[in-house]
């Protein structure tokens, strides 16, 4: 298998102000979001980075995707660093976030337009490319729709879209599925398995096992910032459902702690 990222031991420290002190139940100034984590992924697969709200996602994903610097360690992906790199590494990725938002005022069409500009796609694989991801997500009907005027998960599929005009082969999904309704969240699902199929690489986080277990080929569980196992899903679940064999694992190192 041929390698598309490698991390290692990146970690990242925040400081918290008195009320986010309060809102984590901690004296502490500061609070460890990711901690020394390593892992591989490989082209052409759908790895998943599992584990509970506030357990590091986030964090991890977006200092992949160079919005912020690890404190130690570094991460290639597709050969470039995320320290050292950066806009080599924004050239190869998509990413998408929930923390996207998109400004109200603006339609699909102009947004797309914009972020095909931004990336310098060529005016005609621009358009053939828009005319084919609008149709699969429903979007041309609402081209010319404020952003305001549209429902959550038509904003989600804008947000999808515009992550993808650059058609890039890697592609980093923070909790797709989340706050949409079921026939949204399927079609978003769908989706990911057309990029693979494609050939795309992908890594996505989430808190849902059926996703996991659904879509990706290899996943790692990630606990209070801490990559606990990384494999394939056969060889982490040992012969268990994922939701039975993720709450053995929490359950083994929440004893641990105490």
């Amino acid at each position: 298998m041929e390698e598309i990222l490698r991390v290692e031991g990146i970690s990242k420290t925040f400081t918290l102000s008195k009320k986010q002190q309060k809102i984590e139940h901690t004296h502490s100034s500061h609070k460890v979001a990711v901690d020394n984590l390593s892992l591989t992924a490989y082209r052409g697969e759908i790895f998943g980075l599992l584990g509970p709200n506030g357990a590091g996602k986030t964090t991890t994903l977006r200092m992949l995707a160079t919005l912020i610097k690890p404190d130690q360690g570094n991460a290639w992906v597709d050969g470039c660093s995320i320290v050292s790199q950066a806009e080599q590494v924004r050239s190869k990725i998509g990413f998408l976030t929930s923390e996207l938002k998109l400004e109200d005022f603006f339609t699909p069409n102009y947004l797309y337009n914009f972020f095909s500009d931004l990336h310098g796609v060529d005016p005609a694989t621009a358009a053939a490319r828009k005319k084919t991801l609008f149709q699969r997500f429903g979007i041309d009907k609402f081209a010319e729709v404020k952003v305001a005027n549209l429902s959550t998960g038509m904003k989600q599929k804008v947000s999808i879209v515009i992550s993808l005009v650059h058609n890039p082969d890697i592609i980093i999904f923070d909790e797709p599925t989340n706050g949409l309704d079921v026939l949204t969240a399927r079609t978003v699902t769908d989706f990911l398995q057309v990029l693979k199929d494609e050939g795309k690489s992908i890594i996505l986080s989430t808190h849902i096992f059926s996703l996991v277990e659904r879509l990706c080929d290899r996943v790692g569980i990630i606990i209070d910032g801490k990559l606990t196992h990384c494999d394939t899903l056969e060889a982490v679940c040992q012969g268990k459902n994922l939701e039975d064999r993720f709450f053995e694992i929490y359950k083994e190192l929440k004893g641990d702690q105490e």
